[in-house]
Order: structure tokens, then sequence, then C-alpha cells
């Protein structure tokens, strides 16, 4: 399964050759499994709670995978990739497998692969495949247009942080969990909890066949973990016998298509010669603010009406 993640991750053309054809091979075995995203702000702890949610759900005899998605330095490039560190309890089950990715700057701080990723881990039989992402704050629509559910862990306290949660989020999740709702950060949570779903009243969801619940959970404690799952499974059944799962994964699969297609139409472009000859007189004129970037842009392309494309 590593070898095949590794291949479908590959910026090699041979490499993504050979891991469409594999993928073509396992199509047929997909599709089974819930496809679970999980995000939240910085520090609410997604790792402890992974760890926590894929031990309850192996002790109900499931199998589940895990794709943590690890934040890439925007000056190296370069990813720590120590997501197996902080789920030392977790990767040490043979029914979990865990595999961390660099977001490599991708929107919404999922891996570019990670959709053919998921489909690898749906043919090797997996239940339940989490996607753990970078965290809030870039583009949780790339997250909510590749798995079924969409949950969202939030701090107690909410105060200040409810101020500052983004419109989008509320309207994109499926649940929230106040997570480290133990100690003495009980009463914090529950407050929490009832700001939260005053907040997602005043926001219409995507789905109406599902209103968004507010739970309270203990990655510490293992607390809520069961909760958590018999929403996921109510929201697979509501949203499975009106037809609707179905149709959002259709959705998926074309918006996955035209992410494809904009990846590679802007390779294709940034490939061309007169591109690559115009492309640094246009990014010094924008940098000196002698050319505004609307107008360098339109310069560029029109260079796709010009056929000087070099072959």
């Amino acid at each position: 399964m590593a070898k095949a993640i590794t291949l479908v991750e590959s910026t090699r053309v041979d490499h993504q050759r050979q891991a469409q054809e594999l993928l073509e091979h396992l199509l047929p075995a997909t599709g089974s499994a819930a496809r679970v995203g999980v995000t939240g702000v910085p520090g609410v702890g997604k790792s402890t709670f992974i760890e926590a949610f894929g031990l309850y759900l192996i002790e109900q005899g499931k199998r589940v995978a895990v794709l943590a998605v690890d934040p890439s330095s925007a000056r190296s490039g370069g990813s720590i990739l120590g997501d197996k560190t902080r789920m030392s309890r977790l990767s040490a089950c043979p029914e979990a497998f865990i595999r961390p990715s660099p977001s490599a700057g991708s929107l919404g701080g999922v891996a570019q692969r990670t959709r053919e990723g998921m489909l690898v881990c749906e043919a090797a039989g997996y239940d339940v495949v989490l996607v753990e992402t970078v965290g809030v704050g870039q583009s949780e629509v790339t997250v909510s247009s590749m798995v079924d559910f969409f949950l969202v862990l939030m701090l107690p306290g909410a105060g200040d942080e409810l101020q500052g949660i983004k419109k989008g989020i509320l309207e994109l999740a499926d649940a929230l969990a106040v997570n480290k709702a133990d100690g003495d950060n009980i009463p914090l949570a529950t407050r929490a909890m009832a700001e939260y779903r005053s907040a997602l009243r005043l926001f219409r969801h995507g789905s109406s066949n599902w209103s968004p619940p507010v739970v309270s959970t203990s990655a510490l404690e293992s607390k809520g973990m069961d909760e958590i799952w018999n929403i996921i499974v109510d929201h697979r059944i509501k949203l499975g016998d009106s037809g609707e799962l179905m149709e959002r994964r259709r959705h998926q699969q074309q918006a996955w298509l035209w992410s494809m297609l904009e990846d590679g139409l802007r390779r294709h472009f940034l490939a061309r010669r007169d591109v690559q000859s115009l492309l640094p007189e246009m990014e010094a004129a924008v940098g000196r603010s002698n050319l505004t970037p609307t107008e360098a842009a339109r310069r560029l392309l029109e260079l796709l009406g010009d056929g000087q494309e070099n072959k």
C-alpha cells in the first residue's frame, strides 16, 4: 500500500502513467468506505483525536486508514511527516494504516494526490478513511469536496474564537466537536457548545437532509468517540436513503476532473517556451508596479491565441 501511494504521489510522468493504470484496476473495489475529513483550529488536538477515534473504531471491528497531511514549508518545500510519532498507539495496530503526506502547497492543506490515496485504501479493504488536514484557514472547500463527512474540531471557551470563525466552515461542517472537554475545561466546553449551536442556526447547511450537531469530546480521555461514530453512521444512512450521498460523490468526481484539468492546463501553459520567455519580464514589471497583474496576465494569455507554441 505504501508503495502504491508513493507511486500515486510521484510527479514523474512514467510513474503517473503507471499510477493511473493501477487506479483503473482498483476502481471496482472502491467506494464502500466511510470517508471522513477532520479539520480544526491549530492546537485543537487533531492527531490526538484521530488516534483515540481510530482505536475506538478498531475496537468496533473496523479497519482504519489515516491520510495525515503534513504542512510543507513555504520556503524549503519540506515537511516533517511526523504524524506516526504523534499516533504511536494507533500506528502499532495491524488494523490501522497511517500515511503522512506533504501538503506541497496544495489548497486546503490537502495533498494533491489525497483523492487517489483514498482509493488505494478503500481497495485494500479499509472500512473508514480519515483525512487529517493541515488546519482551518486555507480552503475548507477542498476538504469537503473529497469526503462524505466533514468534522470540525473546536476548542472550549468559544468567546473570541467564535468571532473569528469563517462563515464558510460553518456551512460546510457536518458536525462540530468541542475537543479537550475534560477537567477544568468541562464548563467552558458546555458554554462553547451552546454558542456554536446558536451560531449554526444563522447559516444554511448544504444538505436539506441533515442538521449539523454540536458535541463535546475528550481525545485525552477517549470520551465521546462513540457519539461521533453514531453521528457519522446516522449521517450516512440519512444521506444514503435520500440519494444525496451518491449525488455528492458524483459532484466530487466532477470537481476532481476540473481540478485535474486546471492543474494540467497550468503545467502545459508554463512549459511553453514563449511563456517562459515572457513571464520573467511580466513578473518584473508587476513587481515594479509598472504593470497591473491583470494586464500582465492578459498579455501572457494572448500567447495562446498567437499560435506561437514551440513544440
